[in-house]
């Protein structure tokens, strides 16, 4: 566990193990930000630990005084053949065309997951957790999806300088329109 401090919490990188030791902690915090339906954690679950294997995967996590985690941030690198790649693949050479996909979906950072309990939104727990992730990642450029609407989300990924990808995509499977952000990579520290 690497750690740095900021603020009121403390922001550490997770390993591999202690991430599967805090998954039920952390699909908790899932939940609530997402305002999602009780039985969503044990279906996420299993793909947030195979997630957990995929190359380049990094985690971080910031905890109070206590030990308690506040918020959870990972991703990995992304490529060909991942389901969410495939999705945004599909939505973005129908939209802007092969040349644009094949410009943002090329040596890329997946920021898959980024939750922070709904309590203690609007400290900047989501910045260091965003910081701390993506610092020392060695891709060009990094991309997530998020829901469309302001939110506290929103504000933090303009802020730190992402772009429009493709807005009002619809994954497989969910009816809410998602807006695919990106930003060129280092993400530097203000």
């Amino acid at each position: 566990m690497t750690a740095m401090s900021s603020g009121c919490s403390r922001y550490v990188r997770l390993s591999a193990d202690e991430f599967r030791a805090r998954l039920q902690e952390a699909l908790a915090i899932y939940v609530q930000a997402m305002q999602y339906p009780e039985g969503t954690a044990e279906q996420r679950a299993p793909m947030w630990l195979t997630h957990a294997l995929r190359d380049g995967w990094r985690c971080m996590a910031a905890l109070d005084g206590n030990g308690v985690l506040l918020g959870l941030a990972y991703g990995y690198h992304g490529r060909a053949g991942q389901w969410w790649h495939e999705q945004v693949r599909q939505g973005l050479t129908r939209r802007s065309g092969r040349e644009k996909a094949d410009e943002w979906l090329s040596d890329y950072f997946e920021l898959t997951e980024i939750h922070v309990r709904p309590e203690n939104q609007g400290k900047q727990i989501g910045e260091g957790l965003l910081l701390g992730l993506l610092d020392g990642v060695e891709k060009s450029k990094v991309l997530l999806s998020t829901p469309e609407g302001t939110n506290r989300a929103w504000n933090l990924y303009r802020r730190t300088g992402f772009v429009d990808v493709l807005r009002d995509y619809h994954f497989t499977g969910d009816p809410r329109p998602f807006a695919i952000l990106g930003r060129q990579l280092p993400l530097e520290r203000r």
